[in-house]
């Protein structure tokens, strides 16, 4: 209500954040960017309120903390299940090239998995709370076949397009082999980057990211250290008392 006041008064620029209260903040040195709820390229007003992030915003409190002369560390708080794959390859990529600047720190606190894990893999250190839990890293794509109850409806849907394929997979029909095969290849080509830019982040070969925790399941604190996901089990506040020139591994 108060970004719509805002914008009933003509008030221009206005972020979503303003009227949220959630967003970028700082204490003593240390920028702390919340990614919480699902991610998302662009988040709509109702989405964002309710609690996702957009990888657009995100990336912005990023390059303000970067540009920020009074913040010598970031720290990136992690509470979400993942979201959509758009824009996660950029961010995560944007803050892996700032290594090397200001010490980057990620923490589970408590679930960093999917498109989360892949943005908190490019920090220079990921902690996690002992109560804590990271992974999910793979990719998944859903069709839902709704013929068979449009037919028990009475209801029948008839596609009229232009282009061979652009039709395949609507929900109104059954996913043919050719179509199921397209869309695998696509979440194939996902997958591929997303454990290259793992591999990468976490100077680990893609054959042992695929092969020890990239089979799209959830670890525990322990086992997540164990297997190289993440480096040491601290939760956020543990991670605010580190001395500001601590950059991890």
């Amino acid at each position: 209500m108060a970004l719509i006041d805002r914008r009933i008064a003509g008030i221009e620029g206005v972020e979503f954040e303003a009227a949220s209260g959630r967003g970028r903040s700082q204490f003593s040195k240390t920028a702390i960017l919340p990614l919480y709820g699902v991610i998302s390229q662009r988040m709509n007003l109702l989405a964002e309120y309710s609690g996702g992030t957009s990888t657009d915003l995100f990336g912005r409190w990023f390059d303000d903390a970067m540009a920020d002369e009074t913040v010598s560390r970031i720290v990136l708080d992690v509470d979400s299940p993942g979201g959509s794959v758009y824009g996660i390859a950029e961010l995560s990529n944007k803050i892996y090239k700032a290594r090397g600047t200001k010490p980057i720190l990620a923490v589970a606190n408590s679930l960093m998995a999917s498109a989360a894990y892949w943005v908190a893999s490019a920090a220079d250190e990921i902690f996690v709370t002992a109560g804590g839990e990271v992974g999910s890293v793979g990719v998944i794509a859903v069709h839902v076949d709704q013929s068979k109850a449009n037919e028990n409806a009475g209801i029948n849907v008839s596609y009229i397009t232009a282009g061979e394929h652009k039709a395949d997979g609507n929900p109104d029909a059954p996913l043919t082999d050719d179509a199921r095969a397209f869309i695998q290849s696509r979440v194939n080509e996902y997958y591929e980057k997303f454990t290259s830019d793992v591999a990468r982040f976490r100077g680990k070969d893609k054959s042992y990211v695929q092969a020890s925790f990239g089979k799209g399941r959830v670890f525990g604190a322990s086992q997540a250290i164990k297997v190289g996901m993440a480096d040491k089990i601290g939760s956020l506040e543990y991670v605010m008392r580190l001395p500001a020139s601590s950059r991890g591994r």
